[in-house]
């Protein structure tokens, strides 16, 4: 299994001035300052996601990813290993030499869940994967595209953990080492990542 981020937030998405304003910056820097200042900001801030987002398996801001995989963990249903899912935008499936075609649209749909997302199949099961191949799907993940859509105590916990990054450089923050108040926030937004189905992968030729 391998998953790949295709896109990544838009820095206009991060809520630059609300860090700001928690950290109590004072306005009125030069601009050349301003624009270093911005960019630092939205540095503890990506990282600051990136460490909520590994520890929650919930990703805050929509964005593309392209799960790929040597063969469905079950082909009546492949969990995905992120939420919220928005949409499958696409399915490919390679032969042994990497050559893909998508798969019809119709074959496939999404079962949206907040914890557990599953691409299902329109019939008994989804697609099958030829020997040697693999399967890549593309999807759309996140709660909104905007900060507002991100839900308040994952917002909070990234401005706490985001402060944390600017107020201490040599702070090692880490998904498995939160300090404590942002592991209470986002403690009931974690879910065990099931990426696999009810049973072994099974090949097909």
């Amino acid at each position: 299994m391998m998953l790949v981020e295709v896109t990544a937030p838009a820095v206009e998405a991060l809520p630059v001035a609300g860090l700001r304003d928690h950290l109590r910056l004072a306005s009125g820097f030069a601009p050349a300052g301003d624009a270093a200042e911005e960019a630092a900001l939205a540095g503890f801030l990506r990282a600051a996601i990136a460490a909520i987002e590994a520890r929650t398996g919930k990703v805050l801001l929509s964005r593309r990813f392209r799960l790929r995989l040597e063969d469905w963990r079950d082909p009546a249903g492949q969990p995905l290993p992120l939420a919220p899912v928005g949409a499958v935008e696409r399915v490919e499936i390679a032969d042994a030499a990497g050559a893909a075609l998508p798969v019809d649209p119709a074959r496939y749909r999404l079962v949206p869940d907040l914890q557990r997302p599953v691409l299902a199949p329109v019939g008994a099961e989804l697609p099958a994967v030829p020997a040697g191949g693999f399967v890549a799907v593309t999807f759309c993940a996140g709660f909104g595209p905007g900060w507002a859509q991100v839900p308040a105590d994952l917002a909070q916990a990234v401005l706490m953990l985001a402060a944390r990054y600017h107020e201490d450089r040599s702070f090692e923050g880490s998904a498995g080492a939160l300090p404590f108040g942002v592991g209470a926030l986002v403690e009931r937004w974690r879910a065990v990542r099931v990426l696999g189905g009810r049973g072994q992968p099974r090949r097909r030729g």
